[in-house]
């Protein structure tokens, strides 16, 4: 990362292991097109759990400005956090692009980004891009407080027991939507609803809970709407409570949660806000961007127009 680096050349950051070692098994693919689309790079190879933190703030403490993200919602997820890291420059001074070989995708789906990867890298080359808003998470774990950035969405209560479930599946070889979806039949037959109290800009609201979403983009968990009404650019983020619900009407519902019309449902309540905390009894658990992280209490804090990443468009 010492060398001196031309300001128009990409820094790729590769997760092989992403879709179930997808991005391992198609690389050669994809580094033909970047090569043949006349795109400058360099490639570096995630090697463990958060090296994209590392490698991306190390690549922009050394000069690069322009990532191209190979991999799925967490290999981005740590990309932005390594940006948030990093003091060369501000965090929308650097250009994100990616190439989806992930499971969920979500971010992606957000950006329209095609899977097709000679579609998507033409978007790169296109060079649109536009400004999003970043949460900024301050959680619990082991006693102390930590701290977490994510440009999707957060999830607490029974999407952070699926997420906990599906990381299982991942860390024992088996990873896709059919693991992801037998992690969400599994946590549902046996998760609890939770007391949880959340201020929203100071506004107090107490309920028993089924979980709750965070969002700054509409799309999670692989393609469900949980915060319809979310703008990525509008400085506030959407929170979306689910009451507690016995599990038939849980099943019954589902189809609410692909079809966007989930702020419909009588259990579920909704606000928009800047600054959010959350409480509960006993502690739930918070994942960002499908990563877990730690349980209540929790904080959330908007950062407006702090990301900058290019989307798909004619």
């Amino acid at each position: 990362m010492g060398e001196n680096i031309a300001y128009n050349k990409w820094l790729v950051i590769v997760n092989p292991n992403a879709g179930n070692r997808k991005g391992k098994r198609d690389w050669s693919e994809i580094s033909n097109l970047l090569e043949v689309n006349g795109f400058l790079y360099k490639a570096m190879f995630t090697e463990r759990k958060y090296h994209a933190i590392e490698l991306s703030s190390e690549g922009i403490t050394a000069g690069y400005r322009r990532i191209i993200i190979i991999g799925g919602d967490g290999t981005m997820n740590e990309v932005v956090n390594g940006i948030f890291q990093q003091d060369a420059c501000k965090s929308n001074e650097v250009t994100l692009g990616m190439i989806t070989v992930g499971t969920g995708n979500d971010w992606g789906k957000m950006y329209n980004i095609p899977e097709d990867y000679e579609k998507a890298i033409l978007a790169i080359k296109s060079g649109k891009t536009m400004l999003q808003d970043a949460g900024r998470a301050n959680y619990t774990i082991n006693g102390s407080t930590g701290q977490r950035y994510f440009a999707n969405i957060a999830g607490m209560g029974f999407d952070a027991s699926v997420v906990r479930r599906t990381n299982i599946q991942k860390d024992l070889g088996k990873s896709g939507k059919s693991s992801y979806y037998a992690a969400l039949l599994k946590s549902l037959s046996n998760y609890k609803t939770t007391n949880t109290k959340v201020i929203v800009n100071y506004t107090e609201t107490e309920n028993d809970t089924f979980s709750i979403s965070i969002g700054i983009g509409k799309f999670s968990g692989g393609g469900m709407i949980q915060t319809p009404e979310a703008i990525i650019d509008d400085g506030l983020f959407d929170i979306t409570v689910i009451k507690s619900m016995t599990k038939i009407e849980i099943i019954r519902s589902l189809k609410k949660l692909f079809d966007g019309s989930i702020l419909q449902h009588p259990k579920i309540i909704s606000f928009k806000g800047e600054r959010i905390r959350i409480e509960s009894d006993p502690e739930i658990d918070l994942e960002t961007d499908g990563e877990l992280l730690g349980h209540t209490p929790v904080e959330f804090e908007i950062l407006p127009k702090s990301i900058r990443a290019i989307y798909y468009g004619v």
